[in-house]
């Protein structure tokens, strides 16, 4: 028999009332338990809204402790439901270092590991250097009842390094915790190309490696932070892609949706027998991968 995995994405805005959050995201994770899934993802930094629109020390109180409370009470329901949970939080690791990291949940409520993320951002509305810390656990899976899960987180999700990595270190699929959008001022056609980009890079980390591709994105407006900035329109868009890159399900852009997809973990064997994408990998030529550019 294939080795088939039902993965559940819950999708949701997010407000400033932050048990409301998590009461919303509880229901959706029963509802993708209910509709099978046996791995459940929630989007970047869920417990809340988007912090780091702006830099501020307030945002630092928004931090807690791996394991801590979030882990102990998703942990709680991880058990009761018997599913396997990827979580994203805002990790406070040691008085004055903070990093954005995922706990990945095992289905007695245990962590089974983390993922601190790797690329840190720092644009307009997505100042993510003032809070984090580039991770320091390198890029490896995580190892589950539902499978070799391998987290990256957002920012992660542009490099295909990271995704290779990943591969290489026995990843059966790849997923990516995301809070991405669009500034209300830029023009519909700009939102598109950023959008289009962004589902077209992830597909092309399932096809180069032969794994399932699911990515987990936020959605709503979040309102400005501060006075000079103007909020977030995150584009939702959550998906999962099969290791050809095949959108196998898809959310809409403006709602909340609980997503739920069955892959074949199988296929991966037979995608890489027909695409000898690591067979014919020269890695005798690679070593100025490790330059930051080539003069």
């Amino acid at each position: 028999m294939p080795k088939e995995l039902t993965i559940g994405l819950v999708q949701q805005a997010c407000t400033q009332d932050r048990e409301e959050n998590i009461r919303k995201l509880e229901t959706g994770i029963r509802e993708a338990h209910a509709r099978g899934a046996a791995l459940v993802l929630l989007q970047e930094l869920h417990n809340g809204v988007y912090f780091p629109q702006t830099e501020g020390e307030d945002g630092f109180a928004l931090a807690e402790t791996i394991p801590g409370p979030s882990t102990e009470r998703f942990g709680s329901l991880a058990a009761e439901l018997g599913i396997v949970l990827v979580l994203s939080l805002f990790e406070k690791r040691a008085p004055g270092l903070y990093h954005n990291t995922a706990a990945v949940l095992e289905k007695d409520g245990s962590v089974a590991g983390i993922y601190r993320k790797t690329h840190i951002p720092d644009d307009p509305g997505f100042y993510e250097k003032y809070y984090f810390t580039p991770g320091d656990l390198g890029i490896r899976p995580v190892e589950t009842s539902a499978g070799r899960i391998g987290v990256l987180i957002c920012w992660d999700q542009w490099y295909p390094e990271a995704a290779r990595l990943m591969a290489l270190a026995g990843a059966e699929m790849l997923v990516y915790p995301t809070a991405i959008g669009y500034s209300p001022s830029e023009p519909e056609d700009e939102r598109e190309r950023q959008r289009g980009a962004w589902i077209t890079i992830q597909r092309s980390h399932a096809i180069a490696n032969g794994v399932p591709v699911a990515a987990i994105n936020r959605t709503g407006f979040e309102p400005p932070l501060s006075p000079e900035r103007d909020g977030i329109h995150f584009w939702g868009n959550s998906f999962v892609a099969g290791p050809q890159g095949e959108i196998m399900a898809q959310t809409a852009a403006d709602r909340d949706e609980v997503l739920v997809a069955t892959v074949n973990l199988d296929k991966t064997d037979i995608i890489r027998r027909a695409w000898p994408f690591f067979r014919d990998r020269r890695v005798d030529l690679y070593g100025d991968l490790l330059k930051r550019y080539r003069d």
